[in-house]
């Protein structure tokens, strides 16, 4: 039986969000919200491209019911405010170096019954396309037995990303989110990865159908005719940095 995070903290969180995104004027257009399972173990597979992405897909399980656990940098819990919002949000804090323990906790999560997002990507994608994908997640939903569900969030990266001021404004942007048909957890590993890669840059484009891609804006995609770094200029940035 799906288990409910019925938590203040969270639901206040959900407000703040809504209220936020009211405030800022942002325009959601969200399509195939019925692919996400109302109960049982659901894994959402989420694009990033953006800091502000995780309300999006809060809200999105709202629409359906239902609450999200959050896969997410341990780091983060040395900020003790973050810390207390991941403790009180069931959030799953990822260590890079001892990742076992979060992958178990999501497995079990996804057993329980949970609503886990994860971003497979691991990391913003700079270019705004879908990077190469991670194994995590076609791991935990075969070990779990549970589908995987495409999310494609597109525009909140507008509002905040690596390599952009905040703008937190009243700018109206537009933001559309498409989901796609769950994926069933089958083949192996490599096949459900390179099935959910597909899958996400699916959505992706739907997502960016009929979405005002202005020449030259540094956050538009530069097969779409943007300033974004390509995904092997974005690839190399990332590993200078690393470097």
């Amino acid at each position: 039986m799906t288990r409910v995070l019925k938590e203040p903290v969270y639901s206040t969180l959900v407000g703040l969000a809504r209220a936020l995104g009211a405030a800022q004027g942002l325009r959601v257009t969200v399509t195939g919200v019925e692919h996400i399972p109302t109960s049982g173990g659901v894994l959402l597979a989420v694009n990033h491209t953006g800091y502000l992405d995780f309300a999006q897909v809060g809200l999105l399980a709202r629409r359906r019911g239902r609450s999200v656990r959050y896969l997410m940098k341990a780091e983060l819990e040395d900020n003790l405010v973050v810390a207390f919002l991941m403790r009180h949000c069931g959030a799953i804090g990822v260590d890079r170096g001892h990742g076992a323990q979060a992958y178990h906790r999501a497995v079990d999560a996804l057993v329980g019954g949970d609503l886990v997002c994860i971003y497979p990507e691991a990391t913003i994608s700079r270019s705004f396309e879908i990077k190469e994908l991670r194994s995590g997640a076609a791991r935990m939903a075969t070990a779990a037995g549970v589908p995987v569900v495409p999310v494609a969030i597109w525009g909140v990266h507008r509002l905040w990303s690596k390599g952009f001021p905040r703008a937190l404004g009243r700018h109206h942007v537009p933001v559309h989110v498409t989901v796609g048909p769950a994926l069933s957890p089958t083949g192996t590993t490599d096949e459900l990865t390179d099935r959910l890669q597909q899958a996400l840059r699916d959505a992706l484009e739907h997502a960016q159908h009929g979405y005002p891609h202005p020449a030259g804006a540094p956050w538009v995609p530069a097969r779409l005719g943007g300033g974004a770094p390509t995904p092997e200029q974005a690839a190399t940035i990332e590993r200078d940095r690393r470097a």
